[in-house]
């Protein structure tokens, strides 16, 4: 896939639906990106699950933060991404060990890794990089998840 360029129907179809979203290098810093993406998204109706195994057992937004991908207790739709380029591969790796693969690794601005995208669908997962969430939502017209 050329990861230059999304349609709006392919990152639309991703957050229509996406339930449950972990959110990969979660701050409790209320000034850091992920900390503002992961209350938008609790905001927006997704089940999330902040990951930050520094921060385990801290609330972002009313939710746990817990250690690991490994330690969240349901399917995981998608898995936004908010570390460096070269952490991307090894977040890749551990969605690919889990038991129940999600459907989605989204990296936020800044942040790509060609090959480790490829490895990802390769496994049938789908790839968005270097887009945010919170600013895909309301650019189209998005209020709420369904």
């Amino acid at each position: 896939m050329n990861h230059d360029n999304y349609s709006d129907e392919y990152i639309r179809d991703i957050l229509r639906s996406a339930r449950t979203i972990a959110v990969v290098g979660a701050s409790i810093k209320p000034e850091r990106p992920s900390h503002g993406v992961t209350r938008f998204l609790v905001s927006r109706g997704y089940e999330v699950y902040p990951i930050n195994p520094g921060q385990a057992g801290k609330e972002i937004a009313g939710r746990t933060i817990i250690a690991s991908l490994a330690d969240v207790p349901v399917p995981i739709d998608m898995i936004d991404v908010f570390r460096e380029s070269a952490a991307m591969q090894s977040v890749v790796d551990e969605a690919l060990a889990l038991g129940t693969r999600p459907k989605v690794i989204w990296t936020q601005l800044g942040v790509r890794d060609d090959a480790a995208a490829s490895a990802a669908e390769r496994a049938g997962i789908k790839v968005v990089m270097n887009r945010c969430p919170a600013i895909e939502t309301p650019r189209l017209g998005l209020d709420r998840i369904g």
